[in-house]
């Protein structure tokens, strides 16, 4: 070892003991300093035996390696700690810059060892079934440290090589947008019914697995602790598991006992028409199999008798002696190859998407009913993949603003036409279902007459009062801020954040699930109103006075903790008091009602 001491750059894999490496243990073991982020370091601390600790929050990632490089330097043992593969968005690479940026070297600087752990693409995908089977990425949505177009790139390239995509970082309190516009690139390029499997906290307590597809994943709760699994045309649901076929199944026959093809032919370039050494051959003009054919670029008159001889050259290659199966032998698939290059490179339907590698066009494709996903993310995508979805969506004219303009109205009325409908609700919006074939035209076209857009379902709803007409304008600020970070964001059970511009709080902020009053320069807070039922109850007031600059903070704050911590279907009521804390405001259970046994019976 080095004489200025080492660091030990450790992934400890997803979180559970059983899944962590024996040198990652014994890396922990003979470490004297553990370098990490808080959530990571409570995760290992019954591994620990008295070392010193140095634990930091978000955003602390170069002073944690920077100080890891210092206590190095010093001659001790650091361990800085990373969940699942340290050299998978986690701290190696940091660590190293740091020590470029120092002029470090191998031979005479601090000794490194990257101690390897399970990503989460790995360990979700044990969850899933087999998804990761075939040609795969992983790309982060987290936009703080790289490009939003760079991102963009990476989905777009991804998505039309038919890769299986991993995200990372899908969603935060504050990136809400990035998973809803990561889903739109990508339904321009697959089926909406891609299956998508979706884990949070895998190997964790509060592990949670969902098996959807590419049009309904929004419809579930996806957050930071959640990596989404997105499958290639070619994979499939069975009995509620996913897997991506690696291909067997086009040299094999996957029910029989017996292979046509034996060991010594599988590997012959005539037995894989679709590889590149049969390309090159193909393109030399030289025999694929004893014989002469020349595949013509264009097809021609000819093209049948063609196509005959290739599948007879195919099928003596192989020497296929025919036999009772099921499905395709692989010897009919490689001369169907042969074929399909003979006739100029078309087949028809299905077997043109099998070679291809690609989703069946929409001629092709058999028709499916496209249900309807969360906000401007539902509906069917480009490229035709069965009937319209029933596309459902709030619209209102303003957080604050409660007046429809006539051309507002005009347009609501166009787009809903004979077979959708629209519906006045309690939370100051309309809702609109219509039958739709692109939905974000749909969405654009409402957002041009300067609609506010929301989703439908269980998510956070921000509304306001009017402000007195707009005359106590003071909060207006706070509103809007709320409705662009929280608006639309997806939550354990649907849950209403209001705003009320003075202490009449005559739009009854305070019955609701966050309640938000402006008073006298501050906002007064309230948390788990119950508005229904019949131990329906008002908030408990947690704070008063909080200063315009903190409010939005404060509100982002308890959000992220019940994304984070609340149950599904979970209320926001209940979560509170479940939990008893919630971002420093401590729950206090109502006072029991008094019960009146009035004469009249009332």
């Amino acid at each position: 070892m080095s004489p200025l001491g080492k660091l030990l750059v450790i992934g400890f894999g997803p979180g559970d003991m059983e899944h962590i490496t024996k040198r990652a243990l014994d890396a922990l073991a003979e470490s004297e300093v553990i370098i990490g982020y808080n959530t990571y370091v409570d995760l290992i601390r019954p591994l620990l035996n008295g070392q010193e600790i140095v634990r930091t929050g978000m955003t602390e990632e170069v002073s944690r390696a920077q100080e890891a490089v210092r206590q190095a330097e010093m001659g001790k043992k650091v361990a800085v700690i990373s969940s699942g593969d340290a050299g998978v968005y986690g701290m190696a690479g940091l660590v190293y810059e740091v020590l470029m940026q120092k002029g470090w070297r191998r031979e005479d600087g601090v000794e490194v060892e990257v101690v390897p752990g399970i990503s989460a693409i790995q360990s979700c995908a044990s969850l899933l079934g087999a998804p990761v089977m075939h040609d795969a990425c992983t790309i982060s949505l987290s936009d703080h440290l790289t490009p939003w177009e760079t991102i963009v790139k990476r989905v777009e390239a991804a998505a039309s090589a038919d890769f299986v995509i991993a995200l990372y970082n899908p969603r935060s309190g504050r990136r809400t947008r990035q998973i809803v516009e990561t889903q739109s690139i990508l339904l321009r390029y697959r089926d909406p019914q891609t299956p998508v499997g979706l884990v949070k906290s895998a190997y964790r307590e509060r592990q949670q697995v969902i098996v959807t597809t590419l049009e309904d994943m929004l419809n579930h709760d996806i957050g930071m602790l959640t990596t989404v699994i997105i499958g290639n045309s070619s994979t499939t649901v069975y009995d509620g598991l996913i897997v991506t076929p690696r291909g067997y199944q086009r040299k094999y026959t996957l029910d029989a006992t017996e292979q046509v093809l034996k060991p010594h032919q599988r590997l012959r370039t005539e037995a894989e028409p679709w590889s590149l050494g049969a390309q090159e051959d193909r393109a030399l003009g030289a025999p694929q199999g004893g014989g002469t054919l020349t595949a013509p670029t264009e097809p021609s008159a000819s093209g049948a008798a063609v196509a005959t001889q290739a599948r007879q050259q195919a099928m003596a290659a192989v020497q296929v002696t025919p036999a009772k199966q099921t499905g395709a032998a692989p010897a009919s698939l490689a001369a169907e190859a042969l074929g399909r290059l003979a006739v100029g490179g078309k087949l028809p339907g299905e077997a043109n998407a099998r070679w291809s590698g690609q989703a069946p066009t929409a001629q092709s494709a058999v028709g499916t009913s496209a249900g309807a996903g969360a906000g401007a993310a539902a509906g069917k995508a480009p490229g035709g993949f069965g009937k319209p979805a029933l596309f459902e969506v709030g619209v209102s004219p303003g957080v604050g603003n409660k007046k429809f303009t006539a051309r507002q109205m005009a347009l609501l009325a166009e787009v809903a036409g004979d077979d959708g409908e629209l519906e006045y609700t309690p939370d100051h919006q309309i809702v609109l279902r219509v039958p739709c074939l692109d939905p974000e035209e749909l969405v654009g076209q409402l957002r041009d007459e300067q609609f506010i857009v929301m989703p439908i379902g269980d998510v956070f709803k921000v509304k306001a009062c009017d402000f007195c007409n707009m005359e106590k304008d003071d909060a207006v600020p706070v509103a809007e801020h709320l409705q662009v970070v929280l608006g639309g964001l997806q939550a354990p059970k649907e849950t209403s954040i209001a705003l009320n511009g003075c202490g009449m709080a005559c739009y009854g902020a305070v019955l609701e699930d966050i309640g938000i009053v402006y008073r006298k320069g501050g906002y007064d807070l309230f948390l788990g109103g119950k508005k229904f039922g019949r131990n329906a109850h008002a908030a408990q007031p947690v704070a008063e006075g909080i200063p315009g600059d903190q409010i939005t903070d404060i509100v982002e704050n308890i959000i992220a903790e019940y994304k984070e911590k609340g149950h599904p279907n979970e209320r926001f009521h209940k979560f509170f008091k479940r939990v008893g804390i919630v971002a420093g405001f401590r729950h206090e259970d109502a006072p029991a009602t008094v019960e009146v046994n009035a004469v009249c019976g009332d």
